[in-house]
């Protein structure tokens, strides 16, 4: 079964249950991954990875609203995008611990043989690559700037 196919089935089940956190999370994810495949010259069905894609920036989406929310001093609205983000987090592949990414990225460098602050481009594509959305990209970025500089 594809993600967005999950995602549907996952979105059905919420509504017989009655559950409204979750429907319309799952609605706002599902029409976001319709957007995504309806945007540029010719409508296409979007593969795992690229659903992937849509719901990692959604989720991440969600992360920024709750700290700008929790910054304004509206608790409820970001405890709201909390738990949106929550149940996002579901159909993301668990994310890369420090020393995980460290040598994802070494590996990766080593691989390119990349090296100084010129390299940062091409390395941070090769990074990305090997760490195939397992880690934030800024989380990523910071890694690479940090073993470039050694």
């Amino acid at each position: 079964m594809t993600l967005k196919g999950r995602l549907e089935d996952d979105l059905r089940a919420a509504m017989k249950a009655r559950d409204e956190l979750v429907t319309s999370t799952l609605r706002m994810a599902i029409a976001a991954v319709r957007a995504a495949e309806v945007a540029g010259a010719s409508a296409r069905e979007l593969a795992d990875d690229e659903v992937l894609a849509v719901l990692t920036k959604e989720a991440k989406k969600r992360r920024e609203a709750a700290t700008a929310f929790a910054d304004a001093g509206r608790t409820e609205q970001a405890d709201k995008e909390r738990a949106e983000e929550e149940i996002l987090d579901r159909y993301l592949p668990s994310q890369l611990s420090d020393q995980e990414l460290a040598d994802i990225v070494a590996t990766a460098l080593a691989a390119g043989d990349f090296a100084g602050p010129k390299g940062m481009g091409p390395a941070m594509k090769a990074a990305q690559a090997a760490v195939a959305g397992r880690a934030e990209g800024g989380r990523v970025a910071a890694e690479v700037r940090r073993q470039l500089a050694v």
